[in-house]
């Protein structure tokens, strides 16, 4: 008898993390390579990251960012030219010493991310006011070496996009920053039906360098936060660093007003946690590498297979479809593809066939239909965008569910520690408490977010004048 694979996945209150674990392998989204800390994107992992790159990409065009390609090393000196930078990411740096057989004088940082690098490049190109702006963009991967690795989440080597503008005003670049919030929280609801809190990350969790950090962050259902995208303004501070002048309007020498921005295979992590359920993925149709899958049934049947594969050749002109016709039973086919996550499974068999009929099964809901085979393929569009509401919908009623507010230190900690997900409280704006509340709790500051509430006057940890309302959670 054949193994369903998904009796192999932990149930997500038994053990979460392994739970995770499970489906990124069992799915097949990726596999762990023999350099500890790197894994291997399989196919189905690295279909989902390209469809999420290519709904971004066509969203930068559309908006005049053009692609770039950096070199992947930074020599050390270039990289040590912004100190807050240095401090920031010297830590977990991987550095090249040595190329064939001789030693490097000024050894080559395995970039970890660009800024040097596009400073570099912008400080030599840029000369007059009409040079700008440059709004460049980069897809590659970047080294960090972390301590814990996690497939997707935290790994010593990860895909991103990076982000790199530079423009005439502060005015501008500040517009920029928060276009391209605007545009990854766009994302979440559109494409990976995912519901993110923005807001602006206080300054002890802002970029390394950044005047101000900006951040999209997403709810997992073990009521973790997951930081999901981050944008940046610079100011002028990478500018006068590396020299980025042009001749202004006046005919003055001015710096460049700059922001950096990103987004990374951490997505495909926000996917598996926030929809995910005991059997697998369930996945978004809108990235979902494979939406439909026809399984015939009793395909040697006379007429079954015929039928199944004229409603393929149908499908395949507007949907990522599969026609599995392999030899495995229907019912491994049916747990292989909801471990798998594919949206819509379309069933038809010689009763069906008789009846003009087949079967679609919703894997968020697994709801049955039994449809027309003459209305099957005008409803699929109406199926897909019902799935993905739902799921939103879904997402964003766990979140606000999940989001509780506290106006004393003795009723945040038992949140915290007792119920998880975000827990909103006043701030004083004070370093030394934020550092309290992840020493007793584990927890951090997620944004100080754009919709402001007045929960009190003072900060419950230290009892000073309040001045902000932030979000906070433990989190990935």
């Amino acid at each position: 008898m054949e193994n369903k694979k998904v009796s192999a996945i932990t149930s997500r209150d038994v053990d979460f993390a392994q739970w995770y674990t499970d489906v990124c392998k069992k799915a097949e989204l990726m596999d762990y390579s023999d350099a500890k800390g790197f894994i291997i994107y399989r196919p189905y992992g690295y279909a989902i990251w390209e469809l999420i790159q290519q709904y971004l990409d066509k969203k930068f065009k559309e908006t005049g960012h053009e692609n770039v390609y950096m070199p992947m090393v930074i020599p050390t000196s270039l990289f040590q030219k912004e100190k807050d930078h240095v401090e920031g990411f010297a830590p977990e740096c991987a550095i090249v010493t040595t190329g064939g057989k001789e030693t490097l004088e000024d050894p080559l940082i395995v970039r970890p991310t660009s800024e040097t690098l596009f400073c570099q490049h912008y400080a030599k190109i840029v000369n007059s006011y009409r040079d700008l702006p440059k709004k460049y963009n980069q897809w590659c991967s970047v080294v960090r070496w972390e301590k814990t690795t996690r497939p997707f989440l935290r790994g010593k080597e990860f895909l991103w996009q990076e982000g790199h503008t530079i423009h005439e005003t502060e005015q501008e670049a500040r517009h920029e920053t928060l276009a391209m919030l605007d545009c990854y929280e766009k994302m979440g609801k559109n494409l990976l039906a995912i519901p993110f809190i923005t807001g602006q990350k206080t300054p002890k969790e802002k970029f390394a360098g950044a005047v101000d950090t900006y951040t999209v962050e997403a709810l997992m259902h073990d009521g973790k936060a997951l930081q999901s995208g981050t944008t940046h303004y610079f100011g002028t501070g990478f500018a006068e660093a590396f020299g980025i002048k042009f001749q202004d309007r006046q005919g003055k020498l001015a710096y460049v007003h700059q922001t950096s921005w990103g987004v990374s295979t951490r997505l495909l992590g926000a996917i598996i946690m926030v929809h995910g359920d005991d059997d697998g993925m369930v996945l978004p149709p809108y990235v979902a590498p494979m939406q439909i899958v026809i399984v015939p049934i009793q395909m040697n049947k006379p007429g079954v297979s015929k039928k199944c594969e004229e409603l393929y050749e149908t499908l395949k002109t507007k949907y990522r479809v599969k026609l599995d016709v392999s030899d495995r039973t229907p019912g491994w086919k049916f747990a292989e593809y909801e471990m798998k996550g594919v949206p819509l499974r379309i069933e038809l068999g010689p009763r069906d066939l008789e009846n003009n009929q087949a079967t679609v099964v919703f894997r968020h809901t697994r709801e049955k239909l039994t449809v027309s085979l003459d209305e099957l393929t005008n409803n699929i569009d109406t199926y897909l965008k019902k799935m993905h509401d739902e799921m939103y919908a879904k997402a964003l009623k766990f979140v606000l569910d999940s989001t509780r507010v506290a106006t004393t230190y003795e009723q945040f900690k038992q949140i915290i520690n007792e119920q998880s997900g975000y827990v909103k409280m006043m701030w004083c704006g004070d370093e030394a408490c934020e550092n309290k509340i992840k020493e007793d709790t584990t927890a951090t500051s997620r944004c100080i977010p754009f919709n402001q509430e007045h929960l009190g006057d003072v900060c419950p940890v230290c009892g000073k004048k309040a001045t902000k309302m932030v979000l906070f959670a433990k989190a990935y």
